[in-house]
């Protein structure tokens, strides 16, 4: 077992920045950003840039931080609109989220200035 094991991964939303925290051990690790659109209740929120910061990189914590951040906007009635190539490529690979997912259109991309 290695000291990456032992370590205290925490994914937060952080709404007055519109975006999803990771962080190891209390430390700031990454985020992913978003801007919510649209009204309820199909309000969906859009995922636009993910980072993970180079001390950080290779430990997975991107996909932590996806699934969290996903998860939780799922859970607060959210729909997901993917525009963040990582966020994209990967729900490539998780179909559990494809009933939640909407394609990006010009609408989104426009909302985003």
């Amino acid at each position: 077992m290695n000291d990456q094991d032992q370590q205290e991964i925490t994914v937060r939303d952080n709404p007055d920045k519109s975006r999803f925290d990771v962080l190891v051990d209390g430390r700031p690790a990454g985020f992913s950003v978003y801007q919510d659109f649209g009204e309820a209740p199909t309000q969906q929120r859009i995922f636009y840039h993910t980072v993970v910061f180079d001390a950080y990189e290779g430990r997975g914590l991107a996909g932590i931080l996806t699934r969290t951040a996903l998860d939780t906007s799922i859970q607060a009635g959210r729909r997901i609109v993917p525009v963040c190539p990582y966020v994209t490529r990967w729900l490539s690979t998780h179909h559990d989220f494809d009933d939640a997912t909407d394609a990006a259109g010009p609408e989104h991309l426009r909302s985003l200035g």
